[in-house]
């Protein structure tokens, strides 16, 4: 677990009115696995809605969103945050975290750019999951 990772995570991508609860429970190992539940109900309601720019169907195959996400300037590694044990907590090649988050059902943040970009897909429940990207966005 990276504690810098994912505290500029959640203080970029989620709601200020949770923040600190989010937190907390990340970096508890008997409340971790909570936040993360959580998110995979309620996060219309924690994250920040103006950053979430949701991926069109068909968007299922990890190879596309791995491709949405280096036209964003994605780099080759990533941080991940997810139910998935496999990944949660690691720094991992940007292809094999998607691999494993992208169509398993678990509620994955995979952060791309620190705190600019990362991708979320939230728990499956019945059809595809809802699948985005989390993006602040550039003014010029």
């Amino acid at each position: 677990m990276n504690k810098e990772q994912e505290i500029l995570l959640v203080k970029s991508f989620f709601v200020k009115r949770v923040q600190e609860r989010v937190l907390h429970e990340l970096f508890s190992p008997k409340k971790r696995d909570q936040a993360l539940y959580r998110l995979d109900h309620l996060y219309k309601n924690m994250l920040k809605n103006e950053y979430l720019i949701e991926i069109p169907p068909p968007n299922s195959w990890h190879e596309d969103i791995y491709d949405l996400l280096k036209q964003h300037g994605a780099p080759d590694t990533c941080y991940c945050l997810s139910e998935n044990e496999l990944i949660n907590g690691k720094e991992l090649p940007l292809k094999e975290a998607l691999e494993h988050a992208v169509g398993f059902g678990f509620s994955s943040i995979i952060s791309c750019i620190p705190g600019e970009l990362a991708y979320f897909e939230a728990e499956q429940s019945f059809g595809a999951p809802p699948r985005y990207l989390l993006m602040k966005p550039t003014y010029n």
